[in-house]
């Protein structure tokens, strides 16, 4: 059984930074792929970025250049740090971790506003 928590969401004015982190627990997972979507209401679920095993990454056009996803392996996180942050970034945020089939995390509130 996967199981991730997300954490790090708030209330961000355009322009700022947040940091999500999403801790998975089980055995074994660093070999998988993880990552970030993100969802706002009447709309999918759509990709945020991905990081492989081996640290290669995968970024909608959206956030390229503003923000990064990493991973610390021997802890079972995965990173993402979102900076030059829009109001269109506001979104609940879905940490997934793909192993044969995707699980997904709770999800996490961020909100960019003035």
């Amino acid at each position: 059984q996967v199981q991730l928590v997300e954490s790090g969401g708030g209330l961000v004015q355009p322009g700022g930074s947040l940091r999500l982190s999403c801790a998975a627990s089980g055995s074994g997972l660093s070999i998988y792929t993880m990552g970030w979507y993100r969802q706002t209401p009447g709309k999918q679920r759509e990709l945020v970025a991905t990081i492989a095993s081996g640290g290669s990454t995968d970024y909608a056009d959206s956030v390229k250049g503003r923000f990064t996803i990493s991973r610390d392996s021997a802890k079972n996180t995965v990173y993402l740090q979102m900076n030059s942050l829009k109001p269109e970034d506001t979104a609940v945020y879905y940490c997934m971790l793909r192993r044969g089939i995707r699980y997904w995390g709770q999800g996490t509130q961020v909100t960019v506003s003035s």
